[in-house]
């Protein structure tokens, strides 16, 4: 009886332990079930500012700093009229490209930036480098920015685009929980393929604008509700209402 107890404790320990998924793999799973379902949900999403050329998407990303795309694309077009290529946008006053862009929020600083960004560009026989150290020597150009350029101009995925939309979905979906941009970029590169990068900042941007809005998020519509997100589940909570000490007093007594 002894032996065949011993044996029975040898085979028990001979079983292979039960692995589970370390925590990068599962969010690595989670990252793509949300792109692809982002994919079914929008198909046809893309940069949503008018370029043309890789000049053009430059100037454009610099004016959508705190400003919507809708009313950067506004004023794209005169802009362009008077300043078509770089050499055209160096020799344009500062005043008039100013007054060209005079729409879009924080234009004074933004033309100043333009103007310097083609002054040194004139200097590198205005060719825009295609490199992300290069590109953040130039005035006005940040991360961002350098990824929007690379990505949609030239296909070249160094980076991904964080946005306001992009930086509070990413906390919403589970893949982050940083707040600086930065780190929220090394959160999602580490989750998503190379291949994906240009095109998952799109698929997340379009959902932040039509479904999950930042002030009235139209939770009834969101192909995520099945996937029971955390994010999600605070944003649909009601919220609580304030009650008044003396009300609450009122309650009691009754």
């Amino acid at each position: 009886m002894k032996k065949d107890a011993k044996i029975s404790k040898m085979k028990k320990s001979t079983r292979p332990s039960r692995t589970f998924a370390d925590p990068l793999t599962s969010r690595r799973r989670l990252a793509q079930r949300i792109y692809h379902q982002l994919k079914i949900a929008y198909p046809e999403a893309k940069c949503g500012l008018n370029f043309s050329n890789a000049y053009e998407l430059l100037v454009a990303t610099i004016l959508s700093a705190q400003c919507t795309d809708q009313r950067v694309n506004l004023v794209l077009p005169s802009l362009f009229e008077v300043c078509p290529d770089l050499a055209a946008l160096a020799q344009t006053p500062l005043s008039k490209i100013a007054q060209l862009i005079r729409s879009v929020g924080l234009y004074q600083n933004k033309a100043k930036n333009l103007k310097a960004l083609a002054k040194t560009l004139a200097q590198q026989d205005f060719v825009i480098p295609r490199q992300m150290e290069e590109l953040l020597k130039l005035p006005g150009v940040g991360r961002k920015t350098a990824n929007v350029v690379l990505s949609n101009a030239w296909g070249i995925a160094e980076g991904i685009a964080v946005d306001t939309h992009v930086q509070r979905l990413a906390q919403i979906f589970g893949l982050s929980t940083q707040q600086d941009p930065r780190k929220i970029e090394q959160d999602l590169m580490q989750l998503f393929p190379s291949s994906q990068w240009g095109e998952i900042s799109h698929l997340i941007i379009t959902h932040g604008r039509q479904i999950c809005q930042a002030r009235r998020p139209i939770c009834a519509r969101c192909p995520f509700a099945k996937l029971k997100l955390a994010g999600c589940q605070k944003l649909q909570r009601p919220a609580k209402k304030n009650i008044s000490r003396k009300t609450r007093n009122t309650r009691k007594n009754k």
